[in-house]
């Protein structure tokens, strides 16, 4: 049945080896990275979230990244689906972007998302060469005397011995619709991500508001203001959208920068 070959998952991140020459709809955001781990994982074809589109059209930035393999790949509107959840794409996302691979198979503007995959599967299996392209986590700040500041690409490079630090993470805010209770990796002292143009029923920013519950001061900057997928540019560019109340209680606020974001939350804590 055409059915079994379309897998539709809430993040990009878990794909199998059996899942191979599938088409794959995954509520990820659209950026590079996420093109990358579906031609890692052998998808025929890859529909994701644009995720606002962002700055510099980060959120379907993967696209063209995709048609230089060959590569059928499109995005959802971040309005007509919640990123994190892969069966709404399915059941309300409709097709915002798509590259040339997709085109030909058939996938236009406009289109559902189950529409669109269908089509997808009427592709050839793309056999282009696949670079490696590793996210990135590195350091921010590191003093002895105030919690250590790190930058992830993606939350998924967060790690167990980050408890008490700040992350500047640009994954998308929102949660994932299978596993709802999962937050954060680890209780960090604060945390940065991207409202990924926040969209439908605010699923850009659910992330932010689950966290209070973990103890973590959570904000998120426009997508506008900060490449999605890219931490060293949320920190250097990122504007503030969103705080939850243990943010608000440090002292943060909608308006700054992240910079300016991290800098109050590491002078609260020095204050207590």
């Amino acid at each position: 049945m055409a059915e079994d070959r379309i897998l539709v998952m809430d993040s990009v991140t878990k794909l199998a080896s059996e899942d191979a020459g599938k088409v794959l709809v995954a509520a990820s955001h659209g950026g590079v990275y996420a093109a990358y781990l579906a031609a890692k994982g052998k998808a025929r074809g890859v529909i994701l979230n644009d995720a606002g589109g962002g700055l510099e059209s980060a959120g379907f930035g993967g696209l063209d990244w995709a048609d230089a393999i060959g590569m059928p790949a499109a995005t959802v509107d971040c309005m007509s689906a919640r990123i994190g959840d892969g069966k709404d794409m399915m059941s309300t996302g409709h097709i915002s972007f798509i590259n040339k691979a997709a085109a030909k198979a058939g996938v236009s503007v406009g289109i559902g998302c189950g529409a669109a995959a269908a089509r997808m599967l009427t592709a050839d299996m793309w056999s282009g060469e696949l670079p490696e392209l590793p996210e990135s986590r590195f350091v921010i700040s590191q003093k002895t005397d105030e919690p250590m500041v790190i930058g992830c690409d993606s939350a998924s490079l967060i790690k167990d011995e980050d408890a008490g630090q700040i992350v500047v993470c640009a994954s998308h805010g929102g949660l994932l619709a299978n596993n709802p209770g999962y937050i954060l990796k680890a209780p960090v002292l604060g945390i940065v991500l991207n409202d990924a143009g926040i969209g439908k029923e605010q699923a850009g920013v659910a992330r932010i508001y689950a966290a209070s519950s973990m103890g973590v001061a959570a904000g998120a900057v426009m997508a506008t203001s900060a490449r999605i997928g890219d931490a060293r540019s949320s920190w250097e560019t990122g504007k503030i959208s969103v705080v939850n109340d243990l943010a608000s209680e440090f002292g943060c606020a909608v308006g700054m920068t992240t910079k300016e974001y991290v800098a109050t939350i590491i002078h609260a804590q020095r204050n207590k």
